[in-house]
């Protein structure tokens, strides 16, 4: 089952990849009856052109509208691509009114978990940066998955997402299946954080 956190506006912007997490969360959106709108990024990759290519066609099917943003600034000295994209691409993803919603989830979350702890600040993914929300935190990505499934659509699939020269993918290929090895139970730990916090910001209003 699809779980989120907070509550899901009634109109809003759909962070959409075209990956099989941005479809499911845009596909279950709209089935109930949100006003959604999809933001798609491309990277400057030829993935990203492929990816485009998926995003317009789901939007032309789907009768919604699409944004489409590109990068704008030159690469710092000494930062990672994965830096480089994730500034950029916030960047664009700041510019809209309306909240955008990511389709983050559990694995995710884990993973960002884990990356930090790593650095000596073992913090969770922020719930919410700027107008940026990700009310999927608490849902397993195989939820995610398998609705796409059962509701038979389509999706792309990033083949940089394999490739481990990128800390993320690293972490998540090699590190994450270690991990739970020593806490089987490691996802139900993170998402705990997430209810318990979210509580405390309700207890405080």
């Amino acid at each position: 089952m699809i779980r989120f956190l907070g509550k899901l506006p009634r109109k809003c912007v759909v962070a959409f990849s075209g990956g099989v997490d941005s479809v499911a969360v845009a596909d279950f959106l709209l089935n109930g009856k949100r006003e959604v709108h999809l933001a798609f990024f491309h990277h400057g990759t030829k993935t990203s052109g492929e990816a485009e290519k998926f995003a317009k066609e789901f939007a032309r099917q789907r009768q919604v509208t699409l944004s489409i943003g590109r990068i704008g600034n030159e690469k710092p000295v000494g930062e990672s691509m994965e830096e480089y994209w994730r500034n950029e691409r916030y960047r664009y993803l700041s510019m809209y009114d309306y909240p955008v919603i990511t389709a983050h989830h559990l694995g995710d979350a884990v993973e960002t978990w884990i990356f930090n702890s790593l650095h000596g600040n073992p913090r969770i993914m922020p719930y919410k940066r700027g107008n940026v929300i990700r009310p999927f935190l608490v849902t397993p990505k195989q939820e995610l998955i398998d609705w796409a499934q059962r509701h038979d659509l389509s999706w792309c699939e990033d083949e940089s997402n394999n490739d481990l020269k990128y800390m993320r993918n690293l972490i998540r290929h090699k590190i994450v299946p270690e991990a739970f090895k020593v806490n089987p139970g490691l996802d139900t730990v993170v998402k705990k954080m997430y209810t318990k916090n979210l509580k405390n910001q309700n207890d405080n209003e």
